[in-house]
């Protein structure tokens, strides 16, 4: 592929080639009707994508950002989820310096489908790597008005495991506790039954010291009652 402009001309045709009407009213009730869609479901997502990467190579790095960019401001939710998918595939490669694009997205086009993999996947990963820029991200986001911020606070450490800050975990989830929004109580508990697999006391201790909703607790303790039964 010469030009940028020949891949993003050639990846639209990639995906609107296969685009099908019998899942697509489907697949946009299933989102709430917040997003028009192609209707390519899944794993034929993928396999266009896998398809696509095989003929015409993987984005160089300088073309990452407006090609995410690009896809990012198509009106189907399929080019969305191809931006993270680019994103995925150079995740390695990025820093700190990459974070304003993914707060860009998190409040673009914003649904719990890319929230909940921009915030562990990317912004996670790159912060484990960079962890004085979590100062400047979660530590912010978490008492921005914008409820997908909040999220992507809480969620960020999801995929850590051993690696988590549990002082920053939980402090993140107390800065929140008491929101009424749905999306932060569910991910409070997420983030707490993600965590307590690696740490079932921590996580029981912390539960039971802090008023958490009855939403984020349950979901919190999920993991450690599951081993109560066994």
């Amino acid at each position: 592929m010469s030009t940028l402009q020949d891949y993003k001309t050639s990846i639209l045709h990639a995906f609107h080639t296969q685009s099908n009407r019998e899942h697509k009213d489907p697949m946009e009730k299933y989102m709430r009707n917040h997003f028009p869609f192609l209707g390519i479901r899944t794993p034929e997502r993928k396999d266009i994508l896998r398809r696509f990467l095989l003929e015409n190579g993987k984005p160089a790095l300088e073309w990452l950002e407006p090609l995410v960019i690009f896809l990012y401001s198509q009106p189907e939710r399929e080019f969305h989820y191809a931006a993270l998918a680019m994103i995925d595939i150079n995740i390695k490669k990025l820093d700190a310096d990459f974070l304003p694009l993914l707060e860009k997205l998190i409040v673009t086009n914003s649904w719990w489908d890319t929230i909940d993999h921009i915030a562990p996947k990317h912004v996670g990963a790159i912060l484990l790597k960079d962890k004085k820029a979590i100062a400047d991200y979660p530590d912010r986001w978490i008492e921005d008005d914008y409820f997908w911020l909040q999220r992507s606070a809480i969620l960020f450490q999801l995929k850590y495991k051993q690696k988590t800050d549990e002082d920053k975990l939980f402090e993140l989830i107390k800065r929140r506790k008491d929101s009424n929004e749905f999306f932060i109580q569910k991910a409070i508990g997420w983030a707490l039954r993600e965590y307590s697999k690696t740490a079932p006391d921590a996580v029981t201790t912390f539960i039971q010291n802090n008023e958490l909703a009855p939403l984020s607790k349950r979901e919190g303790m999920k993991h450690v009652h599951a081993l109560d039964l066994r």
